[in-house]
């Protein structure tokens, strides 16, 4: 159950920012009918049981290139409020699935489109991922230190923030619209178009004057107390006390108010002799001396965790964050509904598990099943 609950998505089996679109309206209730091939494309990128993206969806197993097999899709899309591609533009309409097709089956249907450079463009039909989709849209530019080659956290700002989070906006937008009384429509999510329009933020920074387009010199990147530092142990932690009166707490607690050093800390041009400092201080001691020191302040502060020792932290632990069902280390679903919780997330589907099913629920006679599954 959840707040989503009701509605019906099909998703075209891919990779990235679409099946984890399918995860966040799983996560939420919907029923989520994944379609995928029989059997793995590319073994590398195959996760099978470890694929978290694939959690509480149904899984349909079925060779596009086969009539039939389309046919049943079609028939699945009769009853659906949403579909899920992340093909390159006229892939869909080759297979006979193209939203003009689909439209027609089902006029409320809305058909969400996955892809980097969006459908249409120069770049439209270009091979690509992450990493080249923010390169261009500007989202990568400030990602990564002064003087060194810019650098951002793998799938988090292209596929998923700029892509998976607007294809779901999108959809659910879409299907609001047509509970009023619209009709279905297309909804081009590009992670070119997403993740420029996660800059605006920053963009507004800067047209205040206060982000520059140079790496380590805005505001937001470029002070002393916004930064992370190494420890004595090897670990690292986090600070970022923008305000003045969290900056003056950290380095209150620091032992460093009395240095003349710190005592302008919004001056650009000491930001990076300050920088040098404050990483020589937070080099005396092991991680652990500066969280019992700082953590649970208003200094800003917190230790940088990988995955598995932020399970144990006691914050998150304590708000149930992440549990490994299965042995499968993941976080819960989000953001949290006061009256219309998500369940626990459903386990992640066996490839074609509930092929029969679905396709019987569909209509189609047991000889057809077979013959599908059986392909």
């Amino acid at each position: 159950m959840g707040v989503l609950s009701g509605l019906r998505f099909i998703e075209i089996a891919g990779i990235g920012p679409g099946p984890f679109c399918g995860m966040l309206l799983a996560d939420m209730g919907a029923d989520v009918i994944l379609v995928e091939r029989p059997g793995a494309a590319d073994e590398m990128l195959d996760l099978g049981r470890h694929a978290i993206v694939n959690r509480g969806k149904r899984s349909l197993a079925l060779d596009l290139k086969d009539p039939g097999a389309v046919d049943a899709v079609l028939r699945l899309v009769q009853s659906a409020d949403g579909l899920i591609e992340g093909m390159r533009p006229g892939v869909m309409e080759r297979l006979g699935l193209g939203p003009e097709i689909c439209l027609a089956r089902n006029p409320a249907l809305v058909y969400g489109r996955m892809t980097g450079w969006g459908q249409t463009g120069p770049l439209a039909q270009a091979a690509g991922h992450d990493l080249n989709y923010i390169a261009l849209s500007g989202a990568l530019w400030f990602a990564g230190e002064p003087d060194r080659p810019p650098m951002a956290p793998p799938t988090l700002v292209g596929d998923l923030g700029g892509g998976a989070l607007y294809l779901a906006m999108g959809l659910l937008a879409a299907i609001l619209n047509v509970q009023r009384g619209g009709t279905g429509q297309v909804v081009d999510a590009a992670i070119v178009d997403g993740s420029a329009n996660l800059m605006n933020l920053l963009l507004s920074v800067h047209a205040a004057g206060h982000q520059p387009f140079e790496r380590g010199r805005g505001l937001l990147d470029g002070p002393h107390w916004a930064s992370t530092y190494r420890c004595a142990d090897g670990q690292f932690v986090s600070v970022c006390a923008l305000e003045p009166a969290f900056n003056a707490l950290l380095f209150s607690t620091l032992g460093l108010a009395d240095d003349a050093d710190f005592k302008n800390p919004y001056d650009p041009r000491r930001w990076p002799s300050l920088r040098e400092k404050l990483a020589a201080h937070f080099l005396t001691q092991p991680r652990q001396h500066w969280v019992d020191l700082l953590e649970g302040s208003d200094a800003c502060f917190a230790p940088v965790l990988n995955p598995a020792e932020a399970q144990q932290h006691p914050h998150i632990a304590a708000r149930g964050i992440y549990s490994a069902p299965g042995g499968v280390l993941q976080a819960a679903p989000a953001p949290r509904l006061s009256n219309t919780p998500s369940a626990v997330p459903g386990p992640i589907p066996a490839r074609g598990q509930h092929g029969a099913d679905i396709l019987r629920a569909a209509g189609l006679s047991e000889t057809a099943i077979a013959g599908l599954l059986r392909s």
